[in-house]
């Protein structure tokens, strides 16, 4: 009865899909890490899950780098519960960006967490590059997608290993920061150190910062619509929550800053024109004409100047707007990734 209980076990084990066994967080060092600063990130360490399974001659593989405030679990949800990339087809690896309280960060490195003051979306896809070549043994990738934060990190591996990946896919994207994106985080930015010079407690400054973001993430439209007059109240409360442990201000300050620099033509002598010149892989560009967290203009500049495939979505969600227009996204983001040209 013993014999039959355990292979009854063993066989639900085994028979649970393999993307949900896959989601698991693991985590891979790449040793010690030089920034462009020329500053070291001592016994730098890379989170990532992986999903799907690795076709016979590895022409399967997309990466999938986390956006700002996001980690690979939040990935994971994207691509178990919403299919949003197909892991019966692609073997996914979502890789946690530094900085993000997954792969080393302030909140969770043992040395002088200065180091990553002068953090760059550079950095961050060279020590992704180093993970992939180095550790997991992959010298070439068949796509990679991006949101936000991680939009930059895709359209920076672009210019920065050009005969690496042949799809890109970007989407909220920006290939260098406007002046209004600037404003916004230069505005976050100076609270949270102004708050802090001033004593202000975390809870305090999350509560205010989070609100801040709130204004920008969605449009004004959005928020009449789905937040009633009469609900406002309950709606400002669930603004009073504990700072996350994972992604502290810390780390929040290191990522933040590192999107500040964001420039894909910084090695071109500033020239967008130059830089997408560099860009080998087929880009496929996703913008909200509605989002005001990161403007859609230097997104669209880049794909008229290499005539790239692009999606404008018009919806009232801003800079959520794929979320709003999830299955559009999906089907159009598979097409692209199945099509040989």
């Amino acid at each position: 009865m013993k014999k039959l209980i355990i292979k009854i076990i063993l066989i639900i084990i085994f028979s649970l899909p393999a993307t949900y066994s896959q989601s698991i967080q693991k985590y891979a060092g790449i040793g010690d890490f030089k920034l462009l600063s020329g500053e070291i990130i001592k016994n730098c360490q890379i989170g990532y899950r992986t999903f799907g399974k690795i076709n016979h001659d590895s022409s399967n593989i997309i990466i999938y780098p986390t956006w700002f405030l996001g980690t690979s679990e939040g990935i994971s949800t994207l691509i178990q519960k919403y299919k949003f990339v197909d892991s019966t087809k692609y073997y996914i690896i979502a890789i946690d960006a530094l900085g993000n309280g997954i792969s080393s960060s302030p909140s969770n490195y043992n040395y002088e967490d200065s180091v990553f003051n002068n953090l760059t979306i550079s950095d961050m896809v060279n020590s992704q590059q180093k993970l992939l070549t180095e550790r997991l043994g992959i010298k070439h990738l068949f796509g990679a997608v991006g949101g936000s934060l991680g939009s930059m990190q895709v359209l920076q591996w672009a210019v920065m290993f050009p005969d690496f990946i042949d799809k890109i896919v970007a989407y909220v994207a920006t290939p260098k920061m406007s002046s209004y994106d600037l404003l916004w985080m230069n505005t976050q930015l100076n609270f949270i150190e102004s708050a802090r010079r001033n004593a202000m407690t975390e809870k305090e400054i999350k509560k205010i910062s989070d609100m801040i973001t709130a204004m920008i993430a969605r449009t004004p439209d959005y928020v009449v619509e789905n937040t009633d007059i009469t609900e406002f109240p309950e709606y400002l409360k669930s603004f009073d929550q504990e700072p996350s442990k994972t992604f502290s201000f810390d780390n929040y300050l290191a990522q933040l800053k590192a999107m500040m620099k964001h420039d894909i033509s910084i090695n071109f002598g500033g020239s967008m024109k130059e830089a997408a010149k560099n860009i080998k892989a087929e880009l496929f560009i996703i913008v909200n004409e509605t989002d005001i967290l990161i403007n859609p203009t230097q997104a669209l500049n880049l794909a008229n100047l290499i005539d790239v495939e692009t999606l404008v979505l018009d919806n009232n969600c801003g800079h959520l707007g794929v979320s709003c227009e999830i299955d559009r996204c999906r089907e159009e983001i598979a097409e692209f990734l199945n099509n040989q040209n």
